[in-house]
Order: C-alpha cells, then sequence, then structure tokens
C-alpha cells in the first residue's frame, strides 16, 4: 500500500467514526426515557441505584421478572458515574451500537480488505432499523453488540487464524448476551455452518474439539452466565419470601422456552419477517435482490467467508420464525452478518447505473415527504397545528418541528442537485445522517415532554405542597421514573379497580395532605370531575390530579375499569 492510499484509507475511517457519532450519538443527553420500553428499564435502574439491592430488578414495589439485568446495571453504574439520568439511560446503546460497527468492520478488514470493511460498516450504519434501535435505550441494541462481538471472536477463530482467547470470549459475550436478553446463546448457532465447513473441507475451517483448549469455550459461556445467575439463585432459593422463588421460575422457564414455544403477543404469519427485512432493512435491502448470485459463485467455490455468516442469518431467521409471537426487532441481530456477507459486493454493486438509480430514487422519497411535512406544518392549515398539539403534546415547538423537517428535505434536494446520479450514493448517506442528526438535536427534545410524561409531572409538582404525598393509579413507567418527589403506587399489573379503590382509601387516611394521579380511562363515577383537574397529555393519555374532596365517598364500589397494563407496552 502506497503512502498515499494509507493516508486516504485514514481519512476515510475518521470519516466513518466521526459520522457514525453524529448520527447515533445526536440528542444524548437531550431527552429522557420514552415508553415503551425505555422507562421500564431506568425505572428497574433508578431503583437498583436508590435501594443498593442490584441483583433482583424491581418496577416500582413488585420484582420484574421479564429480562435478565444486565442493561439496567449498565445504566445504573453510568447513573453512579455521571449522576445524570438523561446519559445514563442512553449511553449504553450508544456504546453497543457503535461496538457492533467496529466489528463489523474489522472482520470485514481482516476477512477481505480495509475498503470492505468500510463498506460492511457503513451499510450497516445506513440500514433504518440498526439506527433507530440505536438510539433508544432498548435491550436490542445491547444483546445485538453482544452476539455481534461473538460471532467476530469466533470467526476471527475460525477463518483469520487460531486464537483461542478469541474462542473463549466468543463463548464468554454469548453468555452475556444470554444475561442480558435470552437470545444471546444464538451467537452460538456459528458453530453449525462452521462444523459443516470443517466435515466438507471449506478453506481451512476447523473445530479442534481433541484440543483440550476447545472447552475453555463453553466454560467461558457458564462463567459468563454465572455471574448473575449464582449469586441470584443463592439468595432467591434462601430467602424467606416465596416471591423471590416465583421471580426464579418467572425468569428462567416462563420468559425463555415456554415463551418461545407458546408466544401471547405479537402473533404474525411465518413470512412476517421478510417484510421487515423489505421496509427496515433499507436501504440496503434494496441490494438483497444483487447480491444472490454473486453469493451463489461464491458458495460454489466453496469460501467459508461467505457460508458461515449467510448460514447463520438463515438459522436466526428461521428460529425467530417458528414461534406465532413475532416483533421486527427480534432479527435485528442478523443485521450486522449480513452486511459482512454483503459488503465485498459493494465495490461493484455501487458502481452500477441501475443501483444508483435506486440510490437516487429512495433520497427522493425520503427527501420529497419531509419537506412536504415541514411546509406544512410552518405555513398548512392551523387545523394541523392543533391536532399535533391535541395528539402529541406538541405545544409551542411546531415552528422547530417545520424548521428540522424541512432541513431534512432541503439537505436531501441539495445532495442529489449537486450529485445528480453519479453523487447518489452519498447524497443517500448525507441525507440519512441529516435525518437521524435532526431527530436527535431537534425532534426528540420537541416532543420530549409529553412522549417521556415530564410535562404532566412537572405540572403535577407545581400543584403540590412540599409536604403533600403523591400516589399515582393505573400507572406507566414513565410517570413514576420522572416524579420529583416518591410516589406511592399499588401494583403494576393489579386491576385498576382495585389500585384506585385502595388509593381512596389511601388518600382518606389524610385527605389534607393526599394527592391521587389518575390515568383518564381509570376514572369512574366514585369521583367528582367537577372537583378534579384534568392536568395534562402523556403519550396521547389524558391524566387527572385528585384532590380528596373529589372523592366524596372514599368507599365508593368501583367497577367497570380493567388494567390495561399487560397489554400496553410489553416488552420482548
Amino acid at each position: 500500500m502506497s503512502a498515499r492510499a494509507g493516508r486516504q484509507g485514514r481519512r476515510a475511517d475518521w470519516i466513518l467514526a466521526l459520522v457514525a457519532l453524529l448520527v447515533l450519538g445526536a440528542g444524548l443527553g437531550l431527552r429522557d426515557p420514552w415508553p415503551s420500553d425505555e422507562p421500564r428499564f431506568a425505572l428497574v435502574a433508578k431503583h437498583m441505584v436508590e435501594s443498593g439491592d442490584w441483583l433482583f430488578p424491581r418496577r416500582g414495589t413488585e420484582l420484574y421478572a421479564d429480562k435478565p439485568p444486565l442493561l439496567m446495571w449498565a445504566q445504573a453504574a453510568i447513573h453512579q458515574l455521571t449522576g445524570e439520568w438523561r446519559i445514563a439511560f442512553l449511553l449504553p446503546s450508544l456504546l453497543a451500537a457503535l461496538g457492533t460497527l467496529g466489528c463489523v468492520y474489522d472482520l470485514g478488514r481482516r476477512l477481505w480488505s480495509p475498503p470492505v470493511g468500510r463498506y460492511a460498516a457503513w451499510a450497516l450504519l445506513l440500514t433504518m432499523q440498526f439506527a433507530f434501535q440505536a438510539k433508544r435505550a432498548q435491550i436490542d441494541p445491547l444483546v445485538v453488540f453482544w452476539i455481534t462481538l461473538a460471532n467476530w471472536a469466533l470467526l476471527r477463530h475460525l477463518l483469520v487464524g487460531r486464537d483461542w482467547r478469541l474462542w473463549a470470549l466468543g463463548w464468554a459475550a454469548a453468555g452475556l448476551g444470554t444475561i442480558t436478553k435470552g437470545v444471546g446463546a444464538l451467537a452460538l448457532l456459528m458453530l453449525l455452518p462452521a462444523s459443516f465447513a470443517a466435515l466438507a473441507g471449506w478453506g481451512r475451517v476447523r473445530l479442534d474439539l481433541r484440543n483440550p483448549r476447545f472447552w475453555f469455550g463453553p466454560l467461558a459461556f457458564v462463567a459468563a452466565i454465572a455471574i448473575w445467575l449464582a449469586p441470584m439463585l443463592a439468595v432467591a432459593l434462601n430467602h424467606a419470601d416465596p416471591g423471590y422463588r416465583d421471580y426464579v421460575r418467572e425468569i428462567l422457564f416462563q420468559q425463555t422456552a415456554h415463551r418461545y414455544a407458546q408466544s401471547w403477543n405479537s402473533q404474525q404469519p411465518p413470512w412476517y419477517f421478510a417484510g421487515v427485512i423489505a421496509t427496515l432493512w433499507l436501504p440496503t435491502a434494496l441490494l438483497l435482490p444483487l447480491a444472490i448470485a454473486p453469493w451463489r459463485r461464491r458458495l460454489a467455490r466453496r469460501d467459508p467467508r461467505y457460508l458461515l455468516p449467510l448460514a447463520w442469518v438463515a438459522l436466526v431467521l428461521v428460529f425467530f420464525s417458528i414461534p406465532a409471537g413475532k416483533r421486527d426487532v427480534y432479527i435485528l441481530p442478523a443485521l450486522p452478518m449480513l452486511c459482512l456477507a454483503l459488503a465485498p459486493l459493494l465495490p461493484g454493486l455501487v458502481r452500477r447505473p441501475g443501483v444508483r438509480r435506486l440510490a437516487f430514487a429512495f433520497t427522493a422519497v425520503v427527501a420529497v415527504p419531509m419537506l412536504a411535512a415541514g411546509l406544512a406544518i410552518g405555513f398548512g392549515e392551523p387545523a394541523f397545528e392543533r391536532k399535533l398539539v391535541a395528539e402529541r403534546g406538541l405545544v409551542g415547538g411546531t415552528g422547530l418541528l417545520a424548521a428540522a423537517l424541512c432541513g431534512i428535505g432541503l439537505v436531501g434536494w441539495l445532495a442529489l442537485a449537486v450529485g445528480r446520479l453519479k453523487g447518489a450514493i452519498p447524497a443517500l448517506a448525507a441525507t440519512l445522517a441529516t435525518l437521524w442528526i435532526a431527530v436527535g438535536l431537534a425532534i426528540a427534545p420537541l416532543a420530549n415532554d409529553a412522549a417521556s410524561g415530564r410535562g404532566v409531572m412537572a405540572a403535577v409538582e407545581a400543584r403540590l405542597a412540599p409536604d403533600d404525598e403523591l400516589a399515582i393509579v393505573a400507572w406507566k413507567e414513565q410517570m413514576l421514573f420522572m416524579a420529583a418527589r416518591p410516589a406511592t403506587t399499588f401494583g403494576f399489573a393489579t386491576r385498576w379497580s382495585e389500585q384506585l379503590a385502595r388509593a381512596m382509601a389511601w388518600q382518606a387516611e389524610r385527605p389534607g395532605t393526599r394527592w391521587l394521579l389518575v390515568q383518564e380511562a381509570a376514572l369512574t363515577a366514585c369521583i367528582d370531575r367537577a372537583r378534579a383537574q384534568r392536568i395534562g397529555l402523556a403519550n396521547r393519555r389524558h391524566w387527572w390530579l385528585v384532590p380528596s374532596d373529589a372523592v366524596p365517598d372514599p368507599g365508593c364500589r368501583i367497577v367497570g375499569i380493567e388494567s390495561q397494563n399487560q397489554a400496553d407496552g410489553q416488552d420482548d
């Protein structure tokens, strides 16, 4: 490699790193957790910090057994370092996404060349679902990182050269993925195509089962899981409260094998993920039909660099297509390896006029609606603005929203006008980068008060005296997380009628200083709305602040309301 080529390569690496940091990191610290999953995990992490109990996650007063605690540990640890929840709840996703990009880049560089590594990382960064999830504080970015790290380590050991430390790291990363979300162990499915390649003599792939160091891998997997599982079981099985043993049964059996075999929500047909790939994996998905023939030729040449990642992607898709319950984010872990296998073909594909026309059209499809929406908000009918205020709680910020949307559209059109067909690929990258930066810096902060519940809880705090007490009925995690004072709750999964009855009895004990914050759907005839105050809108739900004189009969019989918490905002 010449000195000039080396400088160009380093410059290209710096550009990739800078754009990735801007796209994924824009907006860090500018918003609070949003439903459905973000407030749940942040609330659990907040309880860990406040209570000192990091072993057993809690949602309010109840043990939370839907997910292992690794993400919440990360959020709580970062809060201990920064003291700021707006950073702590999102930073794990940002670091995980950057780590995933780094693994894909390094694999492309080592298996093929540095330019291929850059193509792989760009393809992943520009895929809509990856960027969207990376800017969310859900559990999926972290589990994608652990799975990709495991793939990175295993593929380097299997394809680049024997490295038993990487072999053990791959298994350990799969174990850490498992205590992040149970599907982390899917990384080990890479051993199935590796076994086939070894038996069929594809390249130099070997598993070396007779080598004693082979067993370092399974031991590392068990050790990683034991970081959480061993102390949790030791405490739970010896605890006097039977609720801890219920927690063990729920998280180890109900939320894993039973949930997979008898999934009870988000039921979809077997072909559901084909639609996910065709839409949420844009624009990368546009190239997949063109990649089939080149992949077949390379597989015919028995190249394990294509076999292992592509077969692993296929196994992941099959695994998640079997149960009836499906969500689009389930197959996100397969995306990095798909981009890796696609990357060696990209230098040739992006030179094709047809691919450039696709990129031009895709950029226009993104830019036109953005510009049109921005103009409609800025100069359109007042009814449109009133609808945004009524449904989304966007008060006083529609001008900024209009400017942000117009900015995205104008960047797209300007990039297309300057680059024309030849520059369609850079225009696409510039448009998508602008979109995500605008979302982080302008659109998300504008929607934050309504989306996070901050606006409602600030209004509540302004209404209450310093010594007043608050209870929340039919509560959502974001309301409890954003409460500026300790708030009493009466169970999350508890029927709303029971919550309200207990809340009214609680309020009657000190009627002068106790207030109820009640979701409108849980209000009944037992509450006099004329004496209550409609305090605000959050996530398209109206909330009422109820003083004691709005409850003339605390023993009123409550009928006709049911809890919606189990059907609304389930995490997976």
